[in-house]
């Protein structure tokens, strides 16, 4: 056969083999990324080929939940997600949303801010209202009065009492290397957002910094101290300057976390949507020993996810007066109470400033849950007992806005 009859099958046969991407017009349209996750004992390999067989571009593997994250034109989504459920390997094939997953965990401190519910200006009058008195003076200044009401200082009588010998890893914006309050306190970190500049981890929104502050500020008599001032951090950025990720890269965030051996995690972040994806993401980190400690939500209605899965631990919000602020999200998925308003700590450009919200609850908690790890605690169930019996309920508060209530460090055994 001659060169010139043979090229066309040559094509052909390129086109139609499985292990092959089609062909991809991305910059020619919208593109659309989707989460393929294959059943158990099916290879990563196999994996991999069978999303390839519809998508343009892999994107990442997730190996905790065996799935491979593809690129493919949107028009051509529909399709290729039936072609995928059809074949017997495949058992979910969802889309891997971009989204904002600060503006239901944070309130605004900037009146002009939009965010999951309401108006900022409304939610601003209605947090003061909550909060009409002066939070209580503090007879330590370092001390902002969440440390103060969850009595952290009465666990610090030794370096492990402060949380010597354990890491928090803070799934969020990254962190600020160069704040006094945190300089050299993150030990390892990784950017899932951009899988070629990995160490880019660097904050550059502000949020992960203020709740990395309220965790482990260092205890040096001067700005603000933690929780566990001496826990070490790893910064696990999945979210960017607007606060915007994807599903995928907040389960990048969580394998890696996992797969490193990291006994706690905080994620102040949520979604109003869950994703099957992010559910079994979060089983298998807890399986493998990592205790997640998650942001409520600020809907004022019911908790968000991640928080809502059985495997987290999900914080409401306090104000100084013990009642629960009005944004705080409720229901029966709650577990703890912590301070959430007006919570100062750090600011990624220097200096210390107060913001609202359970993601400003849950760093609290998760400090705390620091050290029970400190105290012995090895297992996700063991973090959460240790919690549990140093938890007390609120007066007036039933158990949907505040689960156990607040968590008391003196009462750590």
């Amino acid at each position: 056969m001659s060169p010139l009859k043979l090229l066309p099958l040559v094509i052909l046969a390129a086109l139609a083999s499985p292990a092959r991407a089609q062909f991809c017009p991305l910059e020619d349209g919208d593109t659309i990324q989707k989460i393929v996750a294959c059943k158990q004992g099916v290879s990563t390999d196999t994996c991999r080929k069978l999303a390839q067989s519809v998508g343009c571009a892999v994107v990442r593997e997730l190996p905790s939940i065996n799935a491979i994250v593809i690129e493919l034109p949107a028009f051509r989504a529909d399709g290729a997600e039936a072609k995928l459920m059809r074949t017997f390997q495949v058992d979910l094939v969802e889309t891997d949303k971009k989204i904002n997953w600060l503006k239901a965990t944070t309130a605004p401190t900037n009146p002009s801010a939009q965010f999951g519910w309401g108006d900022a200006k409304e939610i601003l009058k209605r947090i003061a209202a909550a909060n009409p008195a002066a939070k209580p003076a503090a007879a330590d200044p370092e001390q902002p009065w969440g440390v103060r009401r969850v009595n952290a200082a009465a666990s610090w009588t030794t370096p492990r009492g402060q949380g010597a010998g354990t890491a928090v890893a803070i799934i969020d914006t990254g962190i600020s290397r160069t704040h006094p309050d945190l300089a050299g306190l993150v030990i390892g970190g990784f950017n899932a957002m951009d899988p070629k500049k990995p160490e880019a981890w660097d904050d550059d929104q502000g949020h992960g910094s203020h709740v990395a502050g309220t965790i482990a500020g260092k205890r040096d008599g001067k700005g603000v101290v933690g929780v566990a001032p001496m826990t070490k951090l790893y910064a696990i950025k999945v979210l960017d300057k607007d606060g915007n990720g994807g599903f995928s890269d907040v389960i990048a965030g969580i394998e890696w976390a996992a797969k490193r051996g990291i006994k706690v995690a905080n994620m102040s972040l949520g979604a109003d949507e869950g994703s099957e994806a992010l559910k079994r993401a979060v089983t298998a980190a807890n399986r493998a020993g990592l205790l997640i400690v998650a942001a409520a939500g600020n809907s004022g209605g019911s908790v968000g996810f991640p928080a809502s899965y059985p495997e987290t631990i999900a914080v409401a919000a306090s104000d100084p007066k013990d009642g629960v602020a009005e944004f705080s999200s409720r229901g029966p998925e709650v577990d703890f109470i912590a301070p959430g308003v007006d919570v100062k700590s750090v600011k990624m450009e220097g200096g210390y400033e107060e913001l609202s919200g359970t993601s400003m609850a849950a760093p609290h908690v998760a400090g705390l849950a620091a050290l029970a790890v400190a105290r012995g605690a090895s297992t996700p169930a063991a973090v959460r007992a240790m919690l549990r019996g140093a938890a007390t309920p609120l007066p007036g508060l039933t158990p949907s806005l505040q689960g156990l209530g607040m968590i008391d460090a003196g009462k750590l055994p």
